[in-house]
């Protein structure tokens, strides 16, 4: 049984899920939220029944701040950290990722992130494509992910799947299916390689960490291929016309509020695709992906 716990980042609902796994032997967490969103983590998991001693193995998509943050604090409570091999240095030593998201939020780090501890080598497993885990009586089934980061999994558990930022942003009550693409390594022909080896899967539902369980997952899919392809193509034209960053931002912005308005997405929902996904950061990282790989200078 797969459990959705809210961790209220930034103090909104429905944002970002990390997701609790109960198995016949035990429990198992997927995803930590940031050192900063804990204390909810910690009240979800006592209202199924558990304490932290309880979790003795934490899976993450990857290392990304709002899905990984908390690692080290859960690998000092005793318990295994699963993830990607080019993930588990910057577990063991996160002074990287710390020093990189000190230089875009600053004085804000500690509001939006709380500590981000270092984990035990010992206690940080690396697992690879098609690994088959079981843990706690629990079959997962492991799914290298790349698009949204090159050390990205999603993990299968029955005809399940918690996808991670692989399957984009699916937020209750939205039209919109969202992708994030923050830089360094958004990278469109991979992603779309990616949708495609999910939709072979053949899941009856997916867990996207932004947020919560939905079915209909083959039209989800397909529209978020779709997506990639047509957000990266804004901004790629975008770039062509010569507009500065500011400018590009307003712009998707734009493109993004007139689709939620032709779904009828009302005000908390766009406030809320901000917070998940910030419009500043999917220009980012899709330019740089055309700089890179695109041919612009």
């Amino acid at each position: 049984m797969i459990h959705t716990i809210d961790t209220h980042y930034q103090g909104r609902e429905r944002a970002t899920a990390v997701y609790l796994v109960a198995g016949p032997a035990g429990p198992l967490l997927i995803e930590t939220g940031p050192g900063s969103t804990l204390p909810y983590v910690l009240t979800g998991l006592k209202q199924h029944g558990y304490e932290p001693a309880d979790i003795q193995h934490v899976l993450v998509t990857h290392i990304h701040l709002d899905h990984a943050g908390a690692a080290g604090w859960w690998a000092r409570q005793g318990a295994q950290i699963y993830v990607h091999e080019r993930g588990a240095p910057h577990l063991i030593d996160p002074s990287k990722l710390i020093n990189s998201a000190s230089r875009i939020y600053g004085d804000r780090m500690d509001e939006l992130w709380g500590e981000t501890l270092p984990a035990p080598a010992e206690q940080v497993t690396v697992i690879y494509d098609g690994e088959r885990l079981k843990l706690n009586g629990v079959e997962i089934l492991v799914l290298e992910t790349p698009g949204h980061a090159n050390h990205h999994h999603a993990y299968r558990i029955g005809d399940e799947c918690i996808t991670g930022d692989s399957a984009g942003i699916h937020l209750p009550g939205s039209p919109f299916v969202d992708i994030p693409a923050p830089p360094p390594e958004f990278h469109r022909e991979r992603w779309l390689e990616t949708v495609k080896k999910l939709q072979a899967q053949n899941f009856s539902r997916i867990h996207p960490t932004h947020f919560g369980a939905h079915d209909n997952v083959a039209e989800r899919l397909s529209a978020f291929a779709l997506l990639i392809d047509d957000m990266t193509e804004f901004i790629g034209d975008c770039l062509r016309a010569g507009y500065e960053r500011d400018e590009i931002v307003a712009r998707l912005y734009d493109w993004v509020q007139e689709r939620l308005t032709r779904g009828g997405a009302d005000e908390a929902i766009r406030q809320l695709h901000e917070v998940a996904n910030p419009f500043a950061m999917a220009v980012d990282g899709i330019s740089r992906y055309w700089h890179k790989y695109g041919g612009l200078a």
